[in-house]
Protein backbone atom coordinates (compact mmCIF):
# COMPACT_ATOMS: atom_id res chain seq x y z
CA UNK A 1 0.00 0.00 0.00
CA UNK A 2 1.40 3.42 -0.96
CA UNK A 3 1.98 6.24 1.52
CA UNK A 4 -0.86 8.28 -0.07
CA UNK A 5 -3.31 5.41 0.37
CA UNK A 6 -2.26 4.93 4.00
CA UNK A 7 -2.75 8.64 4.77
CA UNK A 8 -6.18 8.61 3.10
CA UNK A 9 -7.57 5.94 5.43
CA UNK A 10 -7.81 8.20 8.55
CA UNK A 11 -9.38 10.97 6.41
CA UNK A 12 -12.04 8.55 5.16
CA UNK A 13 -12.70 7.35 8.69
CA UNK A 14 -13.12 10.94 9.93
CA UNK A 15 -15.46 11.81 7.06
CA UNK A 16 -17.69 8.76 7.69
CA UNK A 17 -17.71 9.45 11.44
CA UNK A 18 -18.65 13.08 10.80
CA UNK A 19 -21.55 12.06 8.53
CA UNK A 20 -22.85 9.62 11.12
CA UNK A 21 -22.70 12.33 13.80
CA UNK A 22 -24.61 14.76 11.55
CA UNK A 23 -27.24 12.14 10.83
CA UNK A 24 -27.54 11.35 14.54
CA UNK A 25 -28.04 15.03 15.43
CA UNK A 26 -30.56 15.41 12.62
CA UNK A 27 -32.50 12.41 13.87
CA UNK A 28 -32.67 14.04 17.31
CA UNK A 29 -33.27 17.60 16.11
CA UNK A 30 -36.31 16.93 13.91
CA UNK A 31 -38.43 15.35 16.71
CA UNK A 32 -37.25 18.08 19.07
CA UNK A 33 -38.39 20.81 16.66
CA UNK A 34 -41.75 19.08 16.18
CA UNK A 35 -42.18 18.80 19.95
CA UNK A 36 -41.26 22.48 20.40
CA UNK A 37 -43.78 23.48 17.73
CA UNK A 38 -46.55 21.41 19.35
CA UNK A 39 -45.72 22.99 22.72
CA UNK A 40 -46.00 26.44 21.11
CA UNK A 41 -49.37 25.51 19.60
CA UNK A 42 -50.54 24.19 23.00
CA UNK A 43 -50.05 27.59 24.64
CA UNK A 44 -50.59 29.92 21.64
CA UNK A 45 -54.07 28.52 20.98
CA UNK A 46 -54.87 28.39 24.71
CA UNK A 47 -55.71 24.69 24.70
CA UNK A 48 -55.88 24.54 28.53
CA UNK A 49 -58.43 27.37 28.52
CA UNK A 50 -60.33 25.71 25.69
CA UNK A 51 -60.57 22.46 27.64
CA UNK A 52 -61.69 24.29 30.78
CA UNK A 53 -64.49 25.99 28.82
CA UNK A 54 -65.59 22.77 27.11
CA UNK A 55 -69.11 21.59 27.90
CA UNK A 56 -69.43 17.97 26.74
CA UNK A 57 -72.94 17.77 28.17
CA UNK A 58 -74.09 20.48 25.75
CA UNK A 59 -72.65 18.49 22.86
CA UNK A 60 -74.47 15.40 24.11
CA UNK A 61 -77.78 17.32 24.21
CA UNK A 62 -77.16 18.62 20.70
CA UNK A 63 -76.41 15.15 19.30
CA UNK A 64 -79.45 13.77 21.10
CA UNK A 65 -81.64 16.39 19.40
CA UNK A 66 -80.37 15.14 16.03
CA UNK A 67 -82.18 11.82 16.34
CA UNK A 68 -84.93 12.57 18.86
CA UNK A 69 -87.74 15.02 19.42
CA UNK A 70 -89.42 16.45 22.49
CA UNK A 71 -93.04 17.03 23.32
CA UNK A 72 -93.86 20.12 25.40
CA UNK A 73 -96.71 19.93 27.90
CA UNK A 74 -97.24 23.50 29.06
CA UNK A 75 -99.62 24.95 31.63
CA UNK A 76 -100.30 28.67 31.71
CA UNK A 77 -100.15 29.41 35.43
CA UNK A 78 -102.51 32.38 35.02
CA UNK A 79 -105.31 30.78 33.03
CA UNK A 80 -104.69 27.14 33.91
CA UNK A 81 -104.85 26.12 30.22
CA UNK A 82 -102.76 23.04 29.34
CA UNK A 83 -101.34 22.73 25.81
CA UNK A 84 -99.34 19.87 24.29
CA UNK A 85 -97.12 20.53 21.26
CA UNK A 86 -94.39 18.71 19.37
CA UNK A 87 -91.15 20.69 19.73
CA UNK A 88 -93.26 23.45 21.29
CA UNK A 89 -94.32 24.70 17.84
CA UNK A 90 -97.80 25.93 16.98
CA UNK A 91 -97.68 23.83 13.81
CA UNK A 92 -97.25 20.74 16.00
CA UNK A 93 -99.86 21.66 18.60
CA UNK A 94 -102.49 19.09 19.59
CA UNK A 95 -106.12 20.21 19.13
CA UNK A 96 -107.85 21.58 22.28
CA UNK A 97 -108.75 18.81 24.69
CA UNK A 98 -106.32 16.34 23.11
CA UNK A 99 -102.84 15.24 24.22
CA UNK A 100 -100.39 12.34 23.82
CA UNK A 101 -101.45 9.02 25.35
CA UNK A 102 -99.04 9.50 28.26
CA UNK A 103 -100.81 12.73 29.32
CA UNK A 104 -104.15 12.53 31.17
CA UNK A 105 -106.08 15.80 31.00
CA UNK A 106 -108.60 16.82 33.63
CA UNK A 107 -108.86 18.89 36.77
CA UNK A 108 -105.50 17.37 37.62
CA UNK A 109 -103.19 16.78 34.65
CA UNK A 110 -101.09 13.65 35.02
CA UNK A 111 -97.93 13.26 32.93
CA UNK A 112 -96.24 9.84 32.87
CA UNK A 113 -92.51 9.91 32.18
CA UNK A 114 -90.22 7.20 30.73
CA UNK A 115 -88.26 6.39 33.90
CA UNK A 116 -91.41 5.77 35.94
CA UNK A 117 -91.65 9.31 37.30
CA UNK A 118 -94.89 11.29 37.25
CA UNK A 119 -95.71 15.02 37.18
CA UNK A 120 -99.02 16.40 38.35
CA UNK A 121 -100.35 19.85 37.47
CA UNK A 122 -102.71 20.69 40.36
CA UNK A 123 -105.76 22.97 40.24
CA UNK A 124 -104.30 25.70 42.44
CA UNK A 125 -101.35 26.27 40.06
CA UNK A 126 -98.93 24.17 42.06
CA UNK A 127 -97.14 21.04 40.83
CA UNK A 128 -96.12 17.75 42.37
CA UNK A 129 -93.35 15.51 41.08
CA UNK A 130 -93.03 11.86 42.03
CA UNK A 131 -89.47 11.19 40.87
CA UNK A 132 -88.40 7.56 40.58
CA UNK A 133 -85.66 6.70 43.04
CA UNK A 134 -85.87 10.05 44.82
CA UNK A 135 -89.32 10.81 46.23
CA UNK A 136 -92.13 13.34 46.01
CA UNK A 137 -91.28 16.98 45.42
CA UNK A 138 -93.86 19.80 45.75
CA UNK A 139 -93.74 23.22 44.10
CA UNK A 140 -96.10 26.13 44.76
CA UNK A 141 -96.39 29.73 43.60
CA UNK A 142 -96.05 32.51 46.16
CA UNK A 143 -96.50 35.71 44.19
CA UNK A 144 -93.46 36.07 41.92
CA UNK A 145 -91.46 33.40 43.74
CA UNK A 146 -91.56 29.61 43.74
CA UNK A 147 -91.57 27.58 46.94
CA UNK A 148 -89.88 24.19 46.67
CA UNK A 149 -90.32 21.39 49.18
CA UNK A 150 -87.95 18.43 48.88
CA UNK A 151 -88.70 14.98 50.31
CA UNK A 152 -87.89 14.82 54.05
CA UNK A 153 -84.31 13.85 54.80
CA UNK A 154 -82.99 14.48 51.30
CA UNK A 155 -80.40 16.91 49.99
CA UNK A 156 -80.67 19.02 46.86
CA UNK A 157 -79.70 16.73 43.93
CA UNK A 158 -77.29 17.71 41.14
CA UNK A 159 -79.99 17.49 38.47
CA UNK A 160 -82.07 20.23 40.14
CA UNK A 161 -81.44 23.93 39.56
CA UNK A 162 -83.23 26.51 41.71
CA UNK A 163 -83.45 30.29 41.85
CA UNK A 164 -85.95 32.73 43.33
CA UNK A 165 -88.36 32.60 40.38
CA UNK A 166 -87.35 29.44 38.50
CA UNK A 167 -86.97 25.74 39.23
CA UNK A 168 -85.66 23.36 36.56
CA UNK A 169 -84.97 19.63 36.56
CA UNK A 170 -83.04 17.67 33.96
CA UNK A 171 -83.34 13.89 34.17
CA UNK A 172 -81.97 13.06 30.72
CA UNK A 173 -85.10 11.52 29.19
CA UNK A 174 -87.25 14.39 30.42
CA UNK A 175 -87.03 17.91 31.81
CA UNK A 176 -89.23 20.06 34.02
CA UNK A 177 -89.28 23.84 34.36
CA UNK A 178 -91.48 26.13 36.44
CA UNK A 179 -91.64 29.93 36.47
CA UNK A 180 -94.35 32.29 37.76
CA UNK A 181 -95.90 32.43 34.28
CA UNK A 182 -95.87 28.77 33.21
CA UNK A 183 -95.03 25.21 34.15
CA UNK A 184 -93.58 22.99 31.45
CA UNK A 185 -92.59 19.35 31.00
CA UNK A 186 -90.40 18.19 28.11
CA UNK A 187 -90.39 14.52 27.23
CA UNK A 188 -87.77 13.23 24.76
CA UNK A 189 -88.58 10.41 22.35
CA UNK A 190 -86.60 8.72 19.59
CA UNK A 191 -87.40 9.56 15.98
CA UNK A 192 -88.52 12.48 13.83
CA UNK A 193 -92.12 12.99 14.85
CA UNK A 194 -94.59 14.34 12.27
CA UNK A 195 -92.05 13.65 9.51
CA UNK A 196 -94.70 12.17 7.21
CA UNK A 197 -98.01 13.65 8.37
CA UNK A 198 -98.87 16.47 10.75
CA UNK A 199 -101.53 16.23 13.45
CA UNK A 200 -104.22 17.76 11.25
CA UNK A 201 -103.81 15.09 8.57
CA UNK A 202 -106.30 12.19 8.61
CA UNK A 203 -103.36 9.85 7.95
CA UNK A 204 -101.44 10.81 11.10
CA UNK A 205 -100.91 8.03 13.64
CA UNK A 206 -101.83 5.21 11.27
CA UNK A 207 -99.59 2.17 10.88
CA UNK A 208 -97.99 1.14 7.60
CA UNK A 209 -100.54 -1.66 6.94
CA UNK A 210 -103.38 0.78 7.57
CA UNK A 211 -101.89 3.29 5.15
CA UNK A 212 -101.41 0.56 2.53
CA UNK A 213 -105.02 -0.52 2.93
CA UNK A 214 -106.20 3.08 2.58
CA UNK A 215 -104.12 3.54 -0.54
CA UNK A 216 -105.26 0.30 -2.22
CA UNK A 217 -108.89 -0.50 -1.43
CA UNK A 218 -110.50 1.40 1.43
CA UNK A 219 -112.93 4.31 0.82
CA UNK A 220 -111.61 7.80 0.27
CA UNK A 221 -111.05 10.02 3.30
CA UNK A 222 -111.04 13.07 1.03
CA UNK A 223 -113.83 12.87 -1.58
CA UNK A 224 -111.84 15.06 -3.97
CA UNK A 225 -108.73 12.86 -4.10
CA UNK A 226 -107.76 9.18 -4.01
CA UNK A 227 -106.17 8.26 -0.70
CA UNK A 228 -102.73 7.70 -2.30
CA UNK A 229 -102.83 11.19 -3.86
CA UNK A 230 -104.03 12.70 -0.57
CA UNK A 231 -101.13 11.01 1.26
CA UNK A 232 -98.65 12.43 -1.25
CA UNK A 233 -100.23 15.89 -0.90
CA UNK A 234 -100.14 15.83 2.91
CA UNK A 235 -96.53 14.63 2.88
CA UNK A 236 -95.41 17.21 0.31
CA UNK A 237 -97.13 20.09 2.12
CA UNK A 238 -96.08 19.00 5.62
CA UNK A 239 -95.96 22.26 7.58
CA UNK A 240 -93.40 20.99 10.11
CA UNK A 241 -90.81 19.51 7.73
CA UNK A 242 -91.68 21.42 4.52
CA UNK A 243 -90.67 18.60 2.18
CA UNK A 244 -91.70 20.53 -0.91
CA UNK A 245 -89.57 23.56 0.00
CA UNK A 246 -86.64 21.31 0.95
CA UNK A 247 -86.80 19.45 -2.38
CA UNK A 248 -86.79 22.72 -4.30
CA UNK A 249 -83.90 24.04 -2.18
CA UNK A 250 -81.92 20.85 -2.84
CA UNK A 251 -82.60 21.25 -6.57
CA UNK A 252 -81.32 24.84 -6.40
CA UNK A 253 -78.15 23.66 -4.67
CA UNK A 254 -77.43 20.99 -7.30
CA UNK A 255 -78.29 23.44 -10.10
CA UNK A 256 -75.93 26.01 -8.59
CA UNK A 257 -73.09 23.47 -8.56
CA UNK A 258 -73.92 22.21 -12.08
CA UNK A 259 -74.05 25.66 -13.70
CA UNK A 260 -70.87 26.80 -11.97
CA UNK A 261 -68.88 23.65 -12.74
CA UNK A 262 -69.96 23.12 -16.35
CA UNK A 263 -69.76 26.83 -17.15
CA UNK A 264 -66.21 26.89 -15.83
CA UNK A 265 -65.34 23.85 -17.97
CA UNK A 266 -66.72 25.47 -21.14
CA UNK A 267 -64.72 28.65 -20.51
CA UNK A 268 -61.50 26.99 -19.35
CA UNK A 269 -61.13 24.42 -22.17
CA UNK A 270 -60.54 26.87 -25.07
CA UNK A 271 -58.41 29.12 -22.85
CA UNK A 272 -56.31 26.09 -21.84
CA UNK A 273 -55.09 25.72 -25.46
CA UNK A 274 -53.67 29.25 -25.34
CA UNK A 275 -52.10 28.57 -21.92
CA UNK A 276 -50.40 25.28 -22.96
CA UNK A 277 -46.76 25.65 -24.03
CA UNK A 278 -47.19 23.38 -27.08
CA UNK A 279 -50.23 25.29 -28.38
CA UNK A 280 -49.78 28.90 -27.19
CA UNK A 281 -49.19 31.27 -30.14
CA UNK A 282 -47.14 33.64 -27.95
CA UNK A 283 -45.31 33.31 -24.65
CA UNK A 284 -46.77 36.60 -23.41
CA UNK A 285 -50.32 35.31 -23.92
CA UNK A 286 -49.46 32.05 -22.18
CA UNK A 287 -47.94 33.95 -19.23
CA UNK A 288 -50.96 36.27 -18.95
CA UNK A 289 -53.45 33.37 -18.97
CA UNK A 290 -51.46 31.41 -16.40
CA UNK A 291 -51.47 34.39 -14.05
CA UNK A 292 -55.19 34.87 -14.66
CA UNK A 293 -55.82 31.25 -13.68
CA UNK A 294 -53.67 31.74 -10.57
CA UNK A 295 -55.69 34.81 -9.61
CA UNK A 296 -59.10 33.19 -10.15
CA UNK A 297 -58.35 30.08 -8.13
CA UNK A 298 -56.27 31.98 -5.56
CA UNK A 299 -59.34 33.88 -4.36
CA UNK A 300 -61.58 31.50 -2.41
CA UNK A 301 -65.09 30.86 -3.62
CA UNK A 302 -66.57 32.39 -0.46
CA UNK A 303 -64.74 35.66 -1.16
CA UNK A 304 -66.08 35.67 -4.72
CA UNK A 305 -69.53 35.03 -3.27
CA UNK A 306 -69.33 38.11 -1.02
CA UNK A 307 -68.03 40.30 -3.88
CA UNK A 308 -70.61 39.09 -6.40
CA UNK A 309 -73.50 39.34 -3.94
CA UNK A 310 -72.63 43.02 -3.50
CA UNK A 311 -72.53 43.47 -7.27
CA UNK A 312 -75.52 41.38 -8.38
CA UNK A 313 -77.50 40.87 -5.19
CA UNK A 314 -78.24 37.57 -3.43
CA UNK A 315 -79.59 34.51 -5.21
CA UNK A 316 -78.56 31.10 -6.53
CA UNK A 317 -77.17 32.59 -9.75
CA UNK A 318 -74.67 34.63 -7.74
CA UNK A 319 -73.47 31.41 -6.07
CA UNK A 320 -73.14 29.72 -9.47
CA UNK A 321 -71.00 32.63 -10.73
CA UNK A 322 -68.74 32.37 -7.67
CA UNK A 323 -68.19 28.66 -8.33
CA UNK A 324 -67.61 29.40 -12.03
CA UNK A 325 -64.85 31.95 -11.33
CA UNK A 326 -62.96 29.72 -8.90
CA UNK A 327 -63.25 26.60 -11.05
CA UNK A 328 -62.26 28.43 -14.23
CA UNK A 329 -58.86 29.03 -12.64
CA UNK A 330 -58.55 25.42 -11.48
CA UNK A 331 -59.71 23.90 -14.77
CA UNK A 332 -57.53 26.25 -16.81
CA UNK A 333 -54.45 25.03 -14.97
CA UNK A 334 -55.29 21.30 -15.05
CA UNK A 335 -56.54 21.31 -18.65
CA UNK A 336 -53.47 23.19 -19.93
CA UNK A 337 -51.14 20.80 -18.13
CA UNK A 338 -53.02 17.85 -19.64
CA UNK A 339 -52.60 19.41 -23.10
CA UNK A 340 -48.86 19.82 -22.54
CA UNK A 341 -48.53 16.10 -21.77
CA UNK A 342 -50.27 14.72 -24.87
CA UNK A 343 -48.52 12.34 -27.29
CA UNK A 344 -47.51 14.45 -30.31
CA UNK A 345 -47.30 11.33 -32.52
CA UNK A 346 -51.08 10.94 -32.49
CA UNK A 347 -51.48 14.52 -33.68
CA UNK A 348 -48.87 13.94 -36.39
CA UNK A 349 -50.74 10.83 -37.52
CA UNK A 350 -53.97 12.79 -37.93
CA UNK A 351 -52.05 15.59 -39.66
CA UNK A 352 -50.59 13.13 -42.16
CA UNK A 353 -54.12 12.38 -43.44
CA UNK A 354 -54.42 16.01 -44.59
CA UNK A 355 -56.65 17.10 -41.70
CA UNK A 356 -56.79 20.83 -40.99
CA UNK A 357 -56.07 22.38 -37.58
CA UNK A 358 -59.58 21.97 -36.11
CA UNK A 359 -59.71 18.31 -37.19
CA UNK A 360 -56.27 17.74 -35.66
CA UNK A 361 -57.56 19.10 -32.35
CA UNK A 362 -60.78 17.11 -32.58
CA UNK A 363 -59.29 13.72 -33.47
CA UNK A 364 -55.68 13.99 -32.26
CA UNK A 365 -55.84 16.06 -29.06
CA UNK A 366 -59.32 15.88 -27.50
CA UNK A 367 -59.45 12.03 -27.28
CA UNK A 368 -56.21 12.10 -25.25
CA UNK A 369 -57.33 14.75 -22.74
CA UNK A 370 -61.02 13.84 -22.62
CA UNK A 371 -60.65 11.32 -19.71
CA UNK A 372 -58.80 13.96 -17.64
CA UNK A 373 -61.37 16.65 -18.46
CA UNK A 374 -64.32 14.39 -17.70
CA UNK A 375 -62.78 13.17 -14.45
CA UNK A 376 -62.07 16.73 -13.28
CA UNK A 377 -65.54 17.97 -14.21
CA UNK A 378 -67.32 15.12 -12.43
CA UNK A 379 -65.13 15.35 -9.33
CA UNK A 380 -65.63 19.10 -8.98
CA UNK A 381 -69.36 18.78 -9.65
CA UNK A 382 -69.56 16.43 -6.67
CA UNK A 383 -67.32 18.66 -4.54
CA UNK A 384 -69.16 21.84 -5.52
CA UNK A 385 -72.45 20.34 -4.36
CA UNK A 386 -71.04 20.47 -0.85
CA UNK A 387 -69.57 23.95 -1.43
CA UNK A 388 -72.89 25.20 -2.81
CA UNK A 389 -74.45 24.42 0.57
CA UNK A 390 -72.14 26.92 2.28
CA UNK A 391 -72.37 29.43 -0.57
CA UNK A 392 -76.16 29.17 -0.48
CA UNK A 393 -76.09 30.21 3.17
CA UNK A 394 -74.38 33.46 2.09
CA UNK A 395 -76.42 34.26 -1.01
CA UNK A 396 -79.75 33.09 0.42
CA UNK A 397 -80.43 30.17 -1.87
CA UNK A 398 -80.58 26.40 -1.86
CA UNK A 399 -80.40 24.05 1.07
CA UNK A 400 -77.75 26.25 2.71
CA UNK A 401 -80.36 28.91 3.48
CA UNK A 402 -82.67 26.42 5.19
CA UNK A 403 -79.72 24.93 7.07
CA UNK A 404 -78.67 28.34 8.37
CA UNK A 405 -82.20 29.20 9.44
CA UNK A 406 -82.51 25.90 11.34
CA UNK A 407 -79.18 26.47 13.11
CA UNK A 408 -80.06 30.06 14.08
CA UNK A 409 -83.20 28.94 15.91
CA UNK A 410 -81.00 26.82 18.25
CA UNK A 411 -83.85 24.31 18.63
CA UNK A 412 -84.48 22.69 15.23
CA UNK A 413 -81.47 20.39 15.33
CA UNK A 414 -83.44 17.46 13.92
CA UNK A 415 -84.04 19.61 10.81
CA UNK A 416 -80.31 20.35 10.66
CA UNK A 417 -79.68 16.60 10.69
CA UNK A 418 -82.32 16.12 7.98
CA UNK A 419 -80.66 18.67 5.68
CA UNK A 420 -77.20 17.21 6.34
CA UNK A 421 -78.46 13.73 5.49
CA UNK A 422 -79.97 15.06 2.27
CA UNK A 423 -76.69 16.70 1.25
CA UNK A 424 -74.71 13.52 1.98
CA UNK A 425 -77.21 11.35 0.07
CA UNK A 426 -77.08 13.75 -2.89
CA UNK A 427 -73.28 13.66 -2.94
CA UNK A 428 -73.35 9.85 -2.76
CA UNK A 429 -75.84 9.70 -5.64
CA UNK A 430 -73.71 12.04 -7.72
CA UNK A 431 -70.62 9.97 -6.93
CA UNK A 432 -72.38 6.83 -8.17
CA UNK A 433 -73.63 8.65 -11.27
CA UNK A 434 -70.20 10.09 -12.08
CA UNK A 435 -68.61 6.64 -11.66
CA UNK A 436 -71.16 5.18 -14.09
CA UNK A 437 -70.49 7.96 -16.62
CA UNK A 438 -66.72 7.45 -16.38
CA UNK A 439 -67.07 3.70 -16.93
CA UNK A 440 -69.37 4.22 -19.90
CA UNK A 441 -66.99 6.77 -21.39
CA UNK A 442 -63.80 4.75 -20.92
CA UNK A 443 -65.14 1.26 -21.73
CA UNK A 444 -67.70 2.41 -24.29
Amino acid sequence: MTAAAISAVPDLHQMVSRKFRHRKWRAMAVPALIAAYLAYVFFAFDLPGLMSRARPENAAILLGDFWSYKTHVTRDNRSGEVVSAIEGERKGEYPPGQAPDWVSLGEVTRIALPDGSEVLFLEDGSARLDIAGYGVMALALAGRTIELNLPPGTDKPEWLSQSKNRVSINRGGWRFAMTPSKTEVFRYQIGWELFFFTLDSPFHGRSLPELAALALWQPRLDPALPNAAAMARDFWTNAMWRHGEVAWAMFETVLMAFLGTMGAGLIALPLAFFAASNFAPARALRFALRRLFDFLRGVDGLIWTVILSRAFGPGPMTGALAILLTDTGTFGKTFSEALENIDAKQVEGVQSTGAHAVQQMRFGVIPQVAPVILSQLLYYLESNTRSATVIGALVGGGIGLLLTQAIITQKDWEEVCYYMVLVVLTVMAMDSLSGWIRRRFIKG
